[in-house]
Order: structure tokens, then C-alpha cells, then sequence
């Protein structure tokens, strides 16, 4: 039994037993007990207004602080059914206006009163008030939780349209990687994490400090012109539950995606599997690396050419992006790692980076890059033409191949 059905249970074979003012001191004597929020659970079960249970709570703290002797009791009281009635005994048509001003359904209504506007119980109230029911904020309050409702956030659960083969996309996906694991070939997910503020702003989230001593930080977040942004490139080996990122001071293109690769394969990957032979990509489909890009195919093929890898690229089908592993599993890591804390430095950011851990064992590297990324390289139909692509059979827009050219040529 849960422990507002206990509550109402001991409501249920008291009530009839005691009268008002034992009542209303066994309600507060539940309710401390519960802790932080115990007024509003014990409210919420027996149906007591709020205002009783405190009123309770302060009849139990006099009784603690003086004589039994000196305390002021009540000898009145109320008989049984005395007392004012309840709003809704009184007023029988005020639980059904205001469940139909915040029924949900009621957003799609162009004539309901609080259509375009914020539904604070301050405005239900006027509303109530202007529909000849005498109500006050707290009580709608009170009749908002009774009626099982609470103050709820969006959630973010629909992807919008969706592609005809996307869970078959998925299937191959997860086929491919399962290959490439078991044959000790390294599988990467990449992506850019978002772009950060340096300088001394405010960054969503908590840290412990000595209490009223809070971490002062700019009012405004106007971009410093010489510390700029950082874009975050990541690279997240799923077998190795390890990662790069590549925190870059310019524009985040094609071949800084393609850059941020290389380097994880300099500092990590190359030292994780030395007689690889391919490489698998998991990438989504927009972005610097996206599916249309030709510049990221064309920087991939670079790439191919000096490590000597095949390099096989799957994108996840458009608007399944929250579903690529380094989201999960690398970048949400990091943004609790770095709460709280104003990211004053580019150098801050790659020490926070590098001291993310889990405790499932994940390890983060991080490096700094300098370079100055040019946006808007066109990619000719000529030079496009010299790649040694191979597409799968299966959507090769999504699913490729880049062949090292001279291995290409020589086969």
C-alpha cells in the first residue's frame, strides 16, 4: 500500500472517532512526519485544507514549548457536519469550469478565455471569479491537486515525419557494428557537440560552494569578442567506451569534422587497434557531416588515403538524431561534469572535457584546435568523380564506403 493510501486508510477509521481538533493535530502530526512536502501529501489525501494542517502544526509546537498547565484550549467544539462547507458542496458547477479551462483539449478551442494565455492559477482564478464562482488562487490550488493535476514541462517525443525505412536503417546500422566489433575493427560515433560561450557566464546547473558565497558571473550573455565560442567535436568509440573531442575555435565545416577524426586516430584509435584494416562511422544525417555534404565525402577520402583505411560511413536516418550513442553516452557526461562552472577559458574547457569519468569506465581525451576552418568550399562534379566511393546496396546515400586510392588502384 502506498503511503498516501495509508494516510487516507488512517483518515477513513479516525474521522468518525474524533473530533475537530484531535483531528486537526493527528493531520499535522502525519504530515511533520513525512518531512518536506508532508502538508501537501497529507492534503492531498484526506481531502484537509492546507491552512487546517498548519494550523495543526502550530497548536503542536505551543503544546511542546508550554505547560500543559498555561496552554489556552479551544472548548469549543464543532459538532459533527459543522463548520463552513466545502466549496464544491456549495458551488457544484466549479469542478467542471475549471477542469474545462485547463483540459488539455481545451488548447485547440479558438473561444476558450485562457487560449493564449498562461494558465496561473492567479489567472484561473480571475477567470472563475468572472464566472460567478467565489474562489481564491490557493483554493483552485487545492482543487487543481485534487483533481490529479501539476505543473508539468514539454516533452520532447515527436521526431515529425518519419522515413519508410528507418527502423531498417537502424537494423543495418546495428548489423554493421556488430560486424566491425567482432572483428576487432574500431567503430566510432561523431557528431558536434553545441557551441559553448567563453568568458565568465552563467552555465545551466548546480555546483556546491560555501553556502552564500555563489560564483558571480556576467548578467548578459553577449559573446566576448576576443575569447569567442568553441565547437566540440566528438568521437566516441562504443567498444572501448572511450572518446576524443576536438575543441575547435572556428567554423565548424567539413574537414573540422574530418580533422577531429584524424587526430582521435593519432591519439587513440591507432594505438587501440594497430592492425585495423577499416574503420565504421556512425554519423547523423545533417550537419558538417552530413549524408549531402560533399566536402565531408571528399575529406574522408584524404583520410582514407593516409591512414590506409576503408572507411565505412552509416548516417541515422533524418530526425533520429538523439539516437546516435555518442548523445548519450559521451556529450550529456560532459555537460554534468562541467555544471555550474563558467567555462572562463578555451583551456578550461578541454581540462573539463578530459577529467570526464563514469562510473562504468568511460575515459575522455581532449585537445585544443587552432586551426581556421574556410566555410563554403564547393565541391566540383569533376573532383567529386575522382573519389573512390562505394555505396551499399541498401540507401547508398546514407550507407558508403571510402577506399584508400592507392590500394584502389593497384586492385
Amino acid at each position: 500500500m502506498s503511503e498516501m493510501a495509508t494516510i487516507e486508510a488512517k483518515f477513513q477509521a479516525l474521522s468518525g472517532r474524533l473530533d475537530e481538533a484531535t483531528l486537526r493535530m493527528w493531520a499535522a502530526t502525519e504530515a511533520r512526519s513525512l518531512g518536506r512536502g508532508g502538508i501537501s501529501a497529507v492534503a492531498k489525501a484526506i481531502g484537509m485544507s492546507r491552512t487546517t494542517i498548519h494550523t495543526g502544526l502550530a497548536e503542536l509546537k505551543a503544546a511542546a514549548l508550554a505547560p500543559e498547565s498555561k496552554l489556552e484550549t479551544r472548548s469549543r467544539i464543532r459538532a459533527t457536519g459543522g463548520g463552513r462547507k466545502k466549496l464544491t458542496a456549495k458551488d457544484a458547477a466549479l469542478l467542471q469550469d475549471l477542469d474545462a479551462l485547463v483540459e488539455p483539449t481545451s488548447r485547440g478551442d479558438p473561444m476558450s478565455p485562457l487560449r493564449w494565455s498562461c494558465k496561473s492559477t492567479y489567472r484561473l482564478a480571475d477567470e472563475l471569479q468572472r464566472m460567478g464562482h467565489e474562489v481564491s488562487q490557493r483554493t483552485v490550488c487545492h482543487l487543481l491537486t485534487q483533481m490529479d493535476y501539476s505543473l508539468q514541462s514539454t516533452r520532447k517525443t515527436r521526431e515529425g515525419g518519419q522515413h519508410e525505412d528507418r527502423d531498417a536503417q537502424f537494423a543495418h546500422i546495428a548489423q554493421m557494428v556488430a560486424a566491425y566489433q567482432a572483428s576487432s575493427e574500431p567503430v566510432i560515433s561523431v557528431d558536434t557537440k553545441k557551441k559553448e560561450l567563453i568568458g565568465d557566464f552563467k552555465n545551466a546547473g548546480k555546483e556546491w560552494q560555501p553556502k552564500g558565497t555563489p560564483e558571480e558571473v556576467r548578467v548578459h550573455d553577449f559573446i566576448d569578442p576576443d575569447l569567442g565560442k568553441v565547437a566540440p567535436y566528438g568521437v566516441y568509440d562504443l567498444t572501448a567506451n572511450a572518446g576524443w573531442v576536438n575543441v575547435g575555435i572556428d567554423h565548424d565545416t567539413a574537414e573540422f569534422a574530418v580533422e577531429s577524426i584524424r587526430r582521435w586516430w593519432r591519439e587513440m584509435g591507432e594505438e587501440t587497434y594497430p592492425r585495423a584494416r577499416r574503420l565504421l562511422i556512425t554519423a547523423d544525417c545533417g550537419g558538417s557531416n552530413g549524408h549531402r555534404v560533399r566536402l565531408w565525402r571528399r575529406e574522408l577520402q584524404k583520410l582514407a588515403d593516409q591512414l590506409g583505411l576503408t572507411i565505412q560511413v552509416c548516417h541515422f536516418p533524418p530526425g533520429t538524431s538523439k539516437w546516435n550513442k555518442i548523445e548519450h553516452r559521451m556529450f550529456c557526461n560532459i555537460t554534468a561534469n562541467w555544471r555550474g562552472r563558467p567555462l572562463i577559458s578555451r583551456q578550461v574547457v578541454v581540462n573539463l572535457i578530459g577529467s570526464t569519468t563514469t562510473r562504468d569506465g568511460l575515459r575522455i581525451k581532449a585537445g585544443l584546435d587552432e586551426n581556421a576552418y574556410t566555410k563554403g568550399i564547393k565541391v566540383s562534379d569533376e573532383e567529386l568523380a575522382t573519389l573512390a566511393i562505394a555505396r551499399d546496396a541498401f540507401h547508398g546515400e546514407w550507407n558508403y564506403r571510402l577506399l584508400p586510392r592507392n590500394q584502389h588502384a593497384q586492385s
